[in-house]
């Protein structure tokens, strides 16, 4: 029960900014293009327990994985986390998505009290491994994706400790940028900790507290409202990922839904056993995927917090492809993966609310990275991009072209920022017209986009999904054309597999071809 709705609605809005100014501070500050232009980082309040209270709007692969990780480090170091104390981790399996995402957990203390945890994610463009960007188009096991960070502590009494992450400078190609990166993910949760002394100065840290189980159980309500319309309601998909990269094709995700009075269940029995490639999705990853697709179903109206999803209960076979075992490869799966959890929970979903629900969306991140030596400072470099393509339509609504969408929220790399911070130069870039599938409402056009290597031999890697498969349509919807990976080299080309990694010379140009969305209903002619 709220006891004062006008102080409830100032004080959940207030935490909102306070998330929202987190992540402009994290962009500002960062070093690499990744974060400061494409916007690949997260930032979230907690309560004192770990549980989403508060989020920006950022990545969703990000925003539902988080408290796993606020958590693992609470449980794993305990009495450490003190005052003026911030917590580092990557580990897949315990809490994290892939190695590249790096989340800092930053406990604020009231009067010698954990009262609250402030914590970021963001994508850092190298973190060691086999290959530049940490983003291998094959891997077989976690060790190869780059260096595995399992929750310690980097920062004390406010102060990143150099010598608390000198393994992380020295595996990764790009020190100075990484120490610039983590630098801002620092000062990003000091103004989240700042900003909610702010707010508890004017209302009180009592009432502050008493309001983050209120603004939970608010959502939790509003949740099992939104689902309790379709009560009864079930739902049945299996689509398939194209590859992992290392032989096996045609793998399967298959998931059940039902909606009871209690809430939503969702069963990925009949999914695949955890596979060789580096496409296995671990569970924090896979558990953001499913509850994405239900806030953006139900949830416009309530608070995204961990209240939303305490009414969905996930099911997920342990060793599948969506709850993998150490030390299975999972670089792709938080990307591409969970791409294709949306779609087969969204497929599911059209069975129970087909107004509702849109046709496939592009269904790939399409990861693209590029390293080498950068011969104007003598220095390696490791750019990471991935790309937008179309989105599914829906009723009453086209497919929206050449855009992120579900688990991505990034912005493509602008061309400026990427032709000054790298030996790169965009050869084009614009949309694949005609990509969309037809039907009364039309799915969106993915994107060309082709990147030339000067200087030195570079590697190029890719991760990528539908090149083999299509984004299917509904009510009748066609299918979105699929995507194609392409180097050209003195004017010859060769097609690229999905999921691939290649060693190219000075003039060589990729080539990434996006899919398109599907379209929604039988077409008029």
């Amino acid at each position: 029960m709220i006891d004062d709705p006008i102080t409830f609605e100032v004080i959940k809005n207030s935490l909102i900014s306070c998330a929202r100014e987190m992540s402009q501070a994290l962009r500002r500050t960062a070093f690499s293009p990744n974060i400061k232009e494409r916007r690949d980082c997260s930032c979230a309040v907690f309560d004192s327990q770990g549980r989403l209270i508060a989020q920006s709007k950022d990545i969703p692969v990000h925003l539902g994985a988080m408290p796993l990780s606020v958590r693992s480090c609470v449980d794993t170091l305990g009495d450490e986390l003190t005052e003026g104390s911030m917590a580092l981790v990557n580990d897949p399996y315990s809490g994290g998505s892939h190695l590249p995402d790096l989340t800092l957990v930053n406990p604020v203390y009231e009067n010698g009290e954990r009262v609250a945890f402030a914590a970021n994610r963001a994508h850092h463009a190298d973190i060691g491994g086999e290959s530049p960007g940490s983003m291998p188009g094959m891997s077989l096991s976690l060790e190869e994706e780059g260096i595995v960070i399992p929750p310690r502590i980097v920062v004390e009494e406010g102060g990143l400790r150099k010598e608390h992450i000198s393994d992380i400078l020295q595996a990764t190609r790009t020190p100075d940028e990484r120490l610039g990166d983590l630098s801002a993910q620092v000062a990003a949760n000091l103004v989240g900790a700042r900003r909610l002394a702010h707010v508890a100065a004017e209302h009180g840290w009592e009432v502050l507290s008493r309001s983050f189980e209120e603004l939970r159980l608010y959502s939790q309500a509003m949740m099992r409202s939104a689902l309790a319309q379709h009560v009864g309601g079930t739902g049945q998909f299996t689509d398939y990922m194209d590859s992992d990269g290392a032989g096996s094709w045609r793998i399967p995700i298959s998931t059940s839904i039902s909606l009871t009075e209690s809430g939503a269940t969702v069963d990925f029995e009949g999914t695949s056993d955890q596979v060789a490639g580096n496409i296995n999705c671990p569970i924090a990853s896979t558990l953001s995927s499913v509850y994405y697709v239900f806030i953006t179903l139900f949830g416009r109206e309530i608070p995204t917090n961990e209240g939303c999803w305490s009414v969905i209960d996930v099911k997920v076979p342990r060793g599948s492809l969506l709850n993998p075992e150490y030390p299975a490869a999972v670089s792709a799966g938080n990307v591409e993966t969970s791409q294709r959890i949306v779609d087969v929970t969204l497929g599911a979903m059209a069975k129970i609310v087909p107004d509702l629900v849109p046709a496939s969306s592009q269904g790939t991140m399409n990861n693209l990275v590029i390293g080498g030596m950068d011969q104007r400072n003598e220095a390696p470099f490791s750019f990471y991009e991935t790309i937008g393509g179309g989105s599914g339509a829906a009723k009453g609504q086209h497919g929206s072209s050449g855009i992120h969408s579900h688990m991505t929220n990034t912005l493509n790399t602008p061309i400026e920022a990427l032709e000054i911070a790298y030996p790169l130069r965009v050869r084009r870039y614009g949309l694949r017209r005609g990509t969309g599938g037809g039907g009364t409402w039309k799915g969106g056009d993915g994107i060309v986009r082709e990147i030339e290597i000067i200087g030195e031999q570079c590697t190029i890697s890719i991760q990528s999904e539908r090149r083999h498969s299509q984004p299917w349509g509904l009510k009748g919807g066609h299918q979105g054309e699929r995507g194609r990976n392409t180097i050209i080299y003195e004017g010859e080309e060769k097609p690229l597999q999905a999921k691939t990694s290649v060693v190219v010379l000075d003039g060589a140009t990729v080539r990434i071809e996006t899919p398109g969305g599907g379209g929604w209903g039988e077409s008029p002619e």
